[in-house]
């Protein structure tokens, strides 16, 4: 049979992917990127609609022919479903539920419809990466879901022109990506999905191979949405508070930021909004912790909880009955989901997989079974040690980690470490060290940049790097520069050609360097922020330095010496806290530096 795709298409973002090499892999898009907004725009001029991110930067600029989460909406009639979007619905009670766009005269549309060109937009970009038609895939769908909202969500798949193979639970694709067919027989799993509009609990268990859902219980207006929408009122007071009451224009772009400070939260302590010109001429600058995020969510998330024991009690079990629980959806980043859900049923959630690809993934196992590309593959061997290149600092930056099994691909999206920069050298490495040095070279290439790219900025050339091992063993490494698609693929030797005795001292003197090297690691890291933020500081000092207080410019200073003390002493912690420091006390600077840029562009344009 030909390749059939699996298709996650979410409330949220939406992803595809296919088997290669007896291996799940999700497509990107043209920028590089795997999740799809699951958002469509129909312009006021007609032509064809937007789809994916373009889509999205419209939901403030245009939210009445913005539409999203519209899977809610899937296999609905109206009444049944409310409404709070921008945009608006029609229908009478108990008739097919439409979406309006409001054209002249108004387009009226089923949710169908507007999937459809979400799963179009998908199939176009698997149908660039395979460099073949794609015509048939695997769609999942929340185990909740009835008999019209599957059906809804295949006549969504056949008109976006692919034949939809099978419908399946988006907890059985989930399971499937953990492996946890790999279980023993009566196995039960509790999967925890939260993404951004709902939240499902489901507790399956593995009979005969096969996953039965016992129980789901949920809430289909319950996600990562509320939190947002909290922190955005959160945000919005403090603003009003101190500029007063903002226009639609404003509340969006706090909306905006708000999702970008949860983010950013779940892996730093600390955020900082920065929004200028957010009334007027006033700017808008507000430091979040991630102790105020918590609070915010925690009501929220506490909610899950009823749930999480209604679907325990309807399936008959108690929680230290499973074998596993798993996370699903981008909201389980968040530390807090993850306590709450150690919490709720006393044991650690399995991590082991990106809870934004997981259901994608094992759709995508499942069209491999389907299609018989999982059948007769032999896994050779694994690879003994990590995969990767050296990175700006002299670092080891790991693509493909130890352990993996082959045949096996990966890549990451790499940049230019300075301005002008005539090619990017590629140098190949073995190891587990955190130094390139202290690693194996395989081998070293040179990428050249053309004419336009070399007159880029720092971090503004944009190069993929993809590693892929064969079956033999063999490592094929390229490298494309994304923007004029020049590239070069060098095999190199055997990756898992290594002696046992050399594998064993790498490990044994990656374990007695781990702490030296991981100061190594946040050392080096540290000191290319401050080699970047000092100039910068310097910089901004002489352009607007004069409207900060004496008192203000003093305690900058006295910061810079602390930075520069730490570099010549290669103190990384200290390192660390004084950049720390320098950044939260130049804020105000930044902000004086971006009041002035975005003047001098308003003058530029005749505005003032």
């Amino acid at each position: 049979m030909a390749s059939i795709v699996g298709i996650d298409l979410g409330t949220t973002n939406s992803l595809i992917g296919v088997m290669d090499a007896g291996f799940p892999v999700l497509l990107a898009d043209h920028d590089g990127e795997r999740l799809t907004p699951s958002v469509v725009h129909y312009p006021a001029q007609g032509g064809a609609p937007l789809v994916g991110r373009p889509a999205a930067r419209m939901r403030a600029l245009e939210p009445a022919r913005t539409f999203y989460s519209v899977k809610r909406f899937m296999g609905r009639r109206a009444g049944e479903e409310a409404n709070d979007t921008p945009y608006s619905v029609s229908g009478t009670p108990g008739t097919p539920l439409r979406l309006v766009v409001p054209d002249a005269p108004p387009r009226h549309l089923c949710p169908e419809e507007v999937c459809a060109e979400i799963l179009a937009r998908l199939r176009e970009n698997a149908a660039r990466a395979l460099e073949s038609e794609v015509t048939a895939a695997v769609i999942t769908v929340p185990a909740y879901f009835n008999d019209a909202q599957r059906n809804a969500t295949k006549k969504a798949g056949e008109l976006a022109g692919l034949k939809v193979e099978r419908i399946l639970n988006e907890p059985t694709a989930a399971a499937l990506a953990y492996g946890l067919d790999k279980l023993g027989e009566h196995a039960r799993i509790a999967v925890y999905d939260l993404g951004g509009g709902t939240f499902d609990l489901s507790i399956l268990e593995l009979s005969n191979g096969v996953f039965e859902v016992l129980s789901t219980n949920g809430n289909t207006r319950l996600g990562g949405d509320d939190i947002d929408a909290a922190l955005e009122a959160h945000l919005s007071a403090e603003a009003v508070d101190r500029l007063g009451p903002l226009p639609p224009e404003a509340l969006a772009r706090l909306r905006e930021a708000a999702i970008t400070a949860k983010h950013t939260l779940s892996e730093a302590e600390t955020a900082t909004v920065e929004l200028p010109f957010l009334r007027g001429d006033a700017s808008f600058s507000h430091r979040l912790t991630r102790d105020t995020l918590e609070r915010l969510a925690l009501p929220i998330l506490e909610r899950t909880r009823q749930h999480c024991a209604r679907a325990l009690a309807d399936a008959g079990l108690a929680a230290g009955e499973l074998s596993e629980v798993i996370l699903v959806g981008g909201q389980t980043r968040m530390p807090l989901v993850r306590r709450l859900v150690k919490e709720i049923f006393g044991r650690e959630p399995n991590l082991s997989q990106n809870p934004d690809e997981a259901v994608a993934i094992g759709a995508t196992i499942q069209a491999g079974i389907l299609s018989g590309a999982v059948q007769n593959v032999v896994l050779l061997d694994v690879t003994p040690l990590s995969l990767g290149i050296e990175t700006f600092g002299g670092l080891m930056n790991v693509i493909i980690p130890r352990n993996t099994t082959i045949p096996t691909k990966a890549g990451e999206l790499f940049t230019n470490a300075v301005a002008g920069q005539a090619s990017v050298l590629i140098r190949v490495l073995q190891g587990e060290r955190e130094r390139a040095d202290d690693n194996w070279e395989l081998g070293r290439f040179e990428l050249p940049f053309d004419a336009e790219a070399r007159r880029l900025g720092k971090g503004e050339a944009r190069v993929g790097v993809q590693f892929e091992i064969d079956a033999d063993g063999i490592l094929h490494v390229l490298a494309r520069d994304v923007k004029t698609g020049r590239e070069r693929l060098v095999e190199m030797r055997s990756a898992i050609d290594v002696s046992d005795e050399a594998v064993e001292t790498m490990i044994a003197e990656s374990l007695d360097h781990a702490f030296e090297d991981m100061a190594a690691r946040v050392f080096t890291e540290a000191r290319l922020k401050a080699q970047e933020m000092l100039p910068a500081v310097g910089k901004a000092l002489e352009q607007v330095g004069d409207q900060l207080s004496p008192e203000e410019r003093e305690r900058i200073g006295q910061l810079v010496r602390e930075v520069t003390a730490a570099m010549e002493a290669e103190n990384p912690n200290a390192l660390k806290k004084a950049t720390a420091a320098l950044d939260q006390a130049t804020q105000n600077l930044a902000t004086l530096l971006m009041e002035r840029a975005m003047e001098a562009a308003l003058k530029r344009r005749g505005v003032i």
